[in-house]
């Protein structure tokens, strides 16, 4: 009890909470599915179809970076937050020191493996034969050229994903929407002068995400190590303990085997799509454009979904702590209605207009609209019933039910997407 009255997490009316941590949260989210959707809607009007092609074949990286970024963000944060909750206020900041020592290293180790083994790993992603590298405004060599420099900007984009949840933990959900909205201005800004003013193309786009994402991730430091408020974090907080990382890693578990079945799901269908489509009348890149527009439009809407679901996490992992359960119940509740809501509208606009969406992203044939159109209604009909699943799995990880959060990430994407 004296914990909670010290923690306004421990007292504050739950909905007053939840506009506090969602929306920064939501909008955090919002301007991170920005960044790989300006960088498509910039290369579409100046590379075309094999350049959105191109960046559809390359976001499984993007994909696998994020789900280490979560593994050891919602972890750390939803350790901290409990900890916290139960009044171990001596244990609680090596989760967060423990999570960040261990984003910035693994940031380094995917941008190694990327750049070292980035020609098979584009042709698993289904960029086509490597062959193709050679040939300029092929969707490989597109995609070579765009991945071999967003690759550098790893350790800064899992620096400043993971470490956003950091700051939501430590009651700071402004301080990760504006290290994401700083990020965005900076790349939408660069990406105008360096694709149109500099006719950089694919590199250009590129070195625009990459610099958003460097400006992103001093921010956090900068934080961390000087404004740190409900702990203070010092040196030995930053040292790897094995107990530590193995208690972060098991709660963050779910979220990060959620973006694992992403980034499979994309490699598959990547693949299925150039494999049929080359058999059909729209060719390989046609569905390939398509389907990386599409999915990164869904990815908005998921943005809100996932939003509520991080936003809630400082609320129920507290209470949960603290044994206030009516208060956790309240805030899983409130997260769900709010995102079944949202996605129910995005179904109207997915179904009404999809010919009319696709059409920002750059022009195209009658076959690569009719293809998208039939795309863009079916594969998203049952948006309102998804967007359950990121709130849930989230709720398991927040309260330390870790198992059944990894069942819930993996049922839709595995167990049933990929057989079917």
């Amino acid at each position: 009890m004296e914990e909670e009255k010290k923690n306004p997490l421990g007292y504050e009316p739950v909905g007053k909470l939840m506009v506090k941590f969602a929306v920064p949260s939501i909008i955090a989210m919002l301007v991170g599915a920005l960044y790989n959707i300006v960088d498509q809607f910039f290369i579409g009007q100046s590379v075309g179809i094999n350049g959105n092609a191109a960046t559809n074949v390359a976001f499984p990286m993007t994909t696998m970076c994020m789900s280490v970024a979560l593994l050891f963000g919602i972890g750390g944060a939803s350790c901290y937050n409990l900890s916290l909750g139960k009044g171990e206020h001596d244990k609680a900041p090596y989760y967060i020191g423990n999570s960040l020592t261990m984003l910035a290293g693994l940031g380094v180790l995917l941008c190694a493996v990327s750049e070292i083994f980035l020609t098979p790993l584009l042709v698993l992603f289904g960029a086509g034969d490597s062959a193709a590298a050679s040939e300029a405004g092929s969707v490989f060599a597109c995609a070579k050229e765009y991945v071999g420099i967003t690759a550098v900007g790893f350790p800064f984009l899992l620096l400043t994903t993971g470490g956003g949840h950091a700051m939501r933990a430590d009651g700071s959900p402004g301080m990760t929407m504006f290290c994401s909205i700083i990020g965005a201005v900076i790349n939408t800004g660069l990406d105008a002068l360096f694709v149109f003013g500099f006719s950089w193309g694919m590199s250009g786009a590129a070195l625009a995400t990459v610099t958003g994402q460097v400006v992103s991730a001093l921010i956090v430091i900068w934080y961390t190590a000087f404004r740190f408020r409900t702990s203070k974090l010092t040196k030995q907080h930053f040292i790897p303990r094995i107990k530590v990382i193995a208690r972060i890693a098991s709660i963050g578990l779910a979220s990060f085997f959620n973006q694992l079945a992403m980034m499979v799901v994309q490699i598959v269908l990547n693949n299925s799509l150039r494999y049929y489509g080359g058999l059909s009348e729209y060719g390989a890149e046609i569905p390939q454009a398509c389907a990386g527009i599409i999915m990164k439009v869904n990815q908005i809407v998921f943005s809100f979904s996932i939003g509520l679901g991080q936003g809630s996490q400082p609320i129920e992992s507290f209470n949960y702590g603290a044994r206030r359960y009516p208060r956790v119940r309240k805030a899983f509740l409130t997260a769900s209605g709010a995102a079944v809501a949202i996605a129910a509208i995005a179904f109207v606009f997915f179904q009404l207009i999809p010919r009319q969406i696709l059409g920002l992203f750059g022009e195209g044939t009658e076959q690569y609209f009719s293809f998208g159109e039939s795309f863009f209604r079916i594969f998203l009909f049952f948006v309102p019933l998804v967007s359950l699943q990121p709130v849930t799995s989230t709720f398991f990880t927040s309260i330390g039910k870790p198992v059944k959060g990894i069942i819930l990430s993996l049922t839709r994407q595995i167990l049933f997407f990929l057989p079917l």
